[in-house]
């Protein structure tokens, strides 16, 4: 088969996902299953090989991104549920000043975004949003929320275990764990430039906010003030609505529960208590040590010794993300009154969303491994080199072209990350690099998020903008941190190269 068909054939590939996932409405999952066998058939593979070569892209993918984003979501539900989230939001707020309410609820929001996805974090912490931008006299929720949603969702695209960083990770071969923690330091500047940009934007002109979120935000006070009282009102935020728990009925403990666009908060009172921000804290960064003792102790220790193997277990994330789930289970949800049962119902309840992804992004790795059998991969990798365009630039524009064409992050990484296999495997390049090139996808994924994209319209309803005002914001700030980290990614490349 000639450049020129194999060529064509990835862009009419290409082509087709996107107007099966734009046009038609097909869920990502059968759309990248139907390009992959379309593919495969237009390739001249085998009939008789496809399907086998469907299930071990599959299984390929899955083995190690279902681990990561089935223990992820678990983690991230306990914190969720039992108001851990919304406890350490309040002790940053506490110790900063409500003077530094942004940089405190930025600060949080970060840790916050580590285990949990970005929609069901920035809904978490939206309520305090509301209350804290408030008493800070901020005329809107916009000054505070902007700069903690773009953050949120760079989080999102750029640590595992998020899932489309971590599916790029598993089909480039690169160490999770490395990817982990330089995804974490590089996260560490752009929360300033976060901050700082955010105050820029929307310090420079009028946002109204709609009615419906104009209202809810001018009762935040007269919510704040029954508290303080110590009414009974519920902490609820968009949603404002509430819920009696269990035992309600019959004068015993009860709980209520903040609603907010389906996620239900826990705020618990009675016999039921919210855990304190240490042990919150401990449960979100403990993983994260983990794999940082891992991955040091591999560099400095011999790997044929019993030490280097303890610390190799140790540093696995799918390990360390059990270990902190375990604890987290007892440290945040048993010690503070929640029963085995609610807890286990809880936790099975989070794998539902998360199934939904991790098919996605095994269908992503099928699409990656037809691409690679097919040897469109090889002819795209070869054709990548000789431009002389640098493989770091490349993911990062071929996420953003992915993106900006069809708005999933999840959707952009792992089809960039197909296209890229080939020319990575060829390549000699180090685990750094290798690590670089999967965050450069992940920063590519998160610029120029627009209308199409799940994120923006959860970013400005709930903060009343109109669409206008959140490309004036949302779409502005996600493009200047994705842009910002491949900055950073190409200094540290230029470093170990």
């Amino acid at each position: 088969m000639s450049i020129m068909t194999t060529v064509a054939i990835a862009v009419a590939a290409i082509a087709l996902l996107l107007f099966l996932v734009m046009k038609l409405k097909l869920p990502a999952f059968i759309a990248l299953l139907l390009v992959a066998v379309a593919t495969a058939i237009a390739t001249g593979m085998q009939l008789d090989e496809i399907i086998p070569t469907v299930i071990d892209g599959m299984g390929g993918t899955l083995g190690n991104v279902a681990l990561l984003v089935g223990l992820g979501a678990m983690l991230g539900s306990v914190i969720e549920k039992t108001g851990g989230a919304e406890a350490l939001a309040e002790r940053f707020i506490q110790k900063l000043g409500r003077e530094r309410v942004g940089p405190a609820l930025l600060l949080a929001s970060a840790i916050v975004a580590i285990p949990i996805f970005f929609d069901v974090g920035f809904i978490v912490l939206l309520p305090i949003m509301f209350s804290f931008a408030k008493a800070a006299g901020h005329r809107s929720p916009v000054f505070v929320g902007v700069p903690i949603a773009g953050l949120m969702v760079y989080i999102h695209n750029t640590v595992p275990p998020h899932p489309g960083v971590t599916g790029s990770s598993t089909l480039l071969g690169a160490d999770i764990g490395l990817v982990t923690i330089l995804g974490i330091l590089i996260s560490a500047p752009l929360g300033v430039l976060a901050y700082y940009t955010g105050k820029r934007i929307t310090s420079r002109r009028e946002f109204p906010i709609e009615a419906v979120v104009r209202e809810r935000f001018d009762q935040t006070v007269e919510r704040d003030d029954d508290e303080a009282r110590g009414g009974a009102s519920s902490r609820g935020g968009a949603g404002g609505g509430s819920s009696s728990g269990p035992g309600a009925a019959g004068g015993g403990p009860s709980s209520t529960d903040g609603m907010m666009g389906g996620t239900a908060v826990a705020v618990a009172t009675g016999q039921r208590t919210k855990p304190g921000p240490g042990a919150v804290a401990t449960m979100i960064l403990l993983p994260i040590v983990l794999i940082a003792i891992g991955t040091v102790g591999g560099l400095r220790l011999d790997e044929d010794t019993d030490a280097a193997r303890v610390v190799s277990l140790i540093g696995q994330p799918a390990f360390a993300l059990l270990v902190a789930l375990t604890l987290a289970v007892y440290v945040l949800g048993s010690r503070h009154g929640w029963g085995r049962q609610e807890l286990g119902d809880m936790m099975n309840a989070s794998l539902g969303p998360a199934a939904i992804v991790v098919f996605v992004t095994g269908a992503g790795g099928v699409f990656a491994t037809v691409l690679t059998e097919s040897g469109i991969g090889e002819t795209v990798s070869d054709l990548l080199v000789d431009s002389g365009v640098p493989i770091l630039l490349m993911a990062f524009l071929l996420a953003t072209v992915f993106k900006v064409a069809q708005g999933s992050g999840t959707v952009a990484t792992l089809a960039s990350a197909g296209l890229l296999q080939s020319a990575i495997a060829q390549g000699d390049y180090s685990s750094m690099q290798i690590a670089l090139i999967v965050l450069a996808v992940g920063c590519g994924s998160v610029a120029l998020s627009h209308i199409n994209d799940s994120g923006f319209w959860i970013a400005s309803r709930f903060l009343g903008l109109s669409v206008a005002d959140g490309l004036r914001t949302w779409t502005v700030l996600t493009t200047v941190l994705g842009w910002a980290g491949m900055i950073i990614i190409t200094a540290l490349w230029l470093l170990v190269s």
